[in-house]
Order: structure tokens, then sequence, then C-alpha cells
């Protein structure tokens, strides 16, 4: 099965590449299928595409560094033409769940700064109702302990996100990240991302809404399909 997400994954991501024009500027999303549009996007830029980007990771940054893609000082600019970033969960109104590579905040505010956002994924990533997949929130870690009791207060449970020697993951921004899990899918996803945000040391959530303006689906066998 991992085969073949990699297989969608691949194709979305060459889809994408049918978006961007010469001239723009991009954003560069973080995680598993980013990686892939990162490498086509080089290959088509030492063809010839002028483009210039901004990297929701440090991660994503250096990929592109290497690669040769200018990069721009997102303090220097407001706006950018175009995003093209993955997500965990995508439901039947284009909102989702981001953040499985640690980079929700940045990625939003690149998100919220692009004239457009497609969102490239595998078929498995779509879903009826969200939260299958664990909700990704970026906590600052000064009273963490507090954040995380105000949060199971509120009904929610989860776990730290850990490093695979059992220290905290810490995100680019310096913070940590409690994945919540849901006994359920999710009807209305908008309440809860509110009742998180009202909660003094949570930075955001891994909720997107009204941002991806087209999603770019793989699917196994190598063909794509566009939700709109």
């Amino acid at each position: 099965m991992e085969m073949r997400n990699e297989i969608g994954k691949d194709v979305a991501s060459k889809k994408a590449l049918e978006f961007v024009q010469s001239g723009m500027r991009l954003g560069l999303g973080t995680g598993s299928t980013a990686a892939f549009f990162i490498r086509h996007l080089i290959e088509k830029y030492q063809q010839g595409l002028k483009v210039e980007a901004v990297a929701t990771s440090i991660a994503s940054q250096k990929m592109a560094k290497i690669g040769g893609i200018p990069l721009l000082d997102i303090n220097a600019i407001t706006y950018l033409d175009l995003t093209i970033d993955g997500a965990d969960e995508i439901d039947p109104k284009k909102r989702l769940i981001k953040g499985g590579g640690g980079a929700l905040v940045r990625e939003k505010i690149i998100a919220s700064m692009s004239r457009e956002m497609i969102v490239i994924a595998d078929e498995s990533k779509l879903v009826e109702k969200l939260g299958t997949h664990p909700l990704p929130v970026e906590v600052i870690p000064f009273g963490a302990g507090a954040t995380k009791k105000h949060m199971e207060d509120k009904g929610f449970s989860g776990k730290w996100r850990k490093n695979s020697d059992g220290t905290p993951y810490i995100t680019d921004n310096q913070n940590w990240i409690f994945d919540i899990t849901f006994p359920s899918t999710i009807d209305e996803p908008e309440p809860i991302h509110n009742s998180l945000l009202s909660i003094p040391g949570i930075v955001d959530t891994g909720f997107f809404f009204h941002l991806a303006k087209r999603c770019v689906i793989g699917k196994q066998d190598g063909t794509t399909h566009i939700i709109e």
C-alpha cells in the first residue's frame, strides 16, 4: 500500500506543476508529498522555469536551496502567488488536517499569504469526515503541563509528540506538538478549533479551513483528479 501511495504522491506533484508559471513566488510545503513536488520543481527550475520561493520548514528550505531555487525572506514580502502543500486528511469541503510533518503554523501562515493554495495528496488522504488522523496542536513549552490540563478539561485527549529517543519533538518555532486523538470522526471541526484556540499556550491547530482552492489527488493507477 505504501508503494501505491508513493505513486499517488508522485503523480499529484507532477500535475500540480502545471499550475506553476514562470515568474511566480511560491510557497513550498512540508512533508513527504511536498518533498515530491519540490524535487519536480527543482527539475523544472534547472530546465529554465523562473520562480522564487518561501519554504514552510527548515527541511523544505534546505531541499530547495540545494536544488538552486532562489529563496525569499519571509519578512520582506506580504504575498505569494501559489502555495503547494500536502495534507493528512481532506474532507469533501476541502477542510484539512495538517501538521503530520510538524510545520502546521508556518504552513498556515504561508497558505494565508498566498493568492492560491493547491493541496496535493494520494487517495488515502480523502475522508468523508475529519478526525481519523490525530489533530496536531502546536503548544508553547512554557506552562505546557497546564495547557495540556486545559485541553483535557475540555474533553480532549492525546499525547505529546516525541522523537525516537523519547525527547520532546521541537518544531521549527521551538514549540511542542500535542497530537489529539478523537473517539470518532468529526461532524463540525470549526467549534473544536475555536475551543482549542481559546486555551492560553496554544499557538494553532492543524485544522485548515477556507484555504485550499483545489486539491490534486494522485491515484494508484497513475492518473489524477482535481477537486475544485
